[in-house]
């Protein structure tokens, strides 16, 4: 699936910084291209499923309920 993000960019020093308005990511480069790239790679990476370690046990717990009050 594909997403559209707005990122805004602007000069901080000697180094360019691109920032995803509609998620907390940001990254940096040289160049406006190059933050924007990595912009580009950091939602990549931010949007990534985890990948769990190990199977989480799962179990299943019974609870007597009473009326709703």
């Amino acid at each position: 699936m594909t997403r559209r993000f707005t990122a805004h960019v602007w000069r901080e020093g000697d180094l360019w910084v691109a920032q995803c308005l509609e998620v907390d990511v940001a990254s940096q480069g040289e160049t406006e291209e190059e933050a924007l790239k990595n912009l580009k790679e950091a939602l990549e990476l931010y949007f990534e499923p985890p990948i769990p370690e190990h199977v989480p046990e799962v179990r299943t717990v019974e609870v007597e309920v009473g009326p709703a009050a």
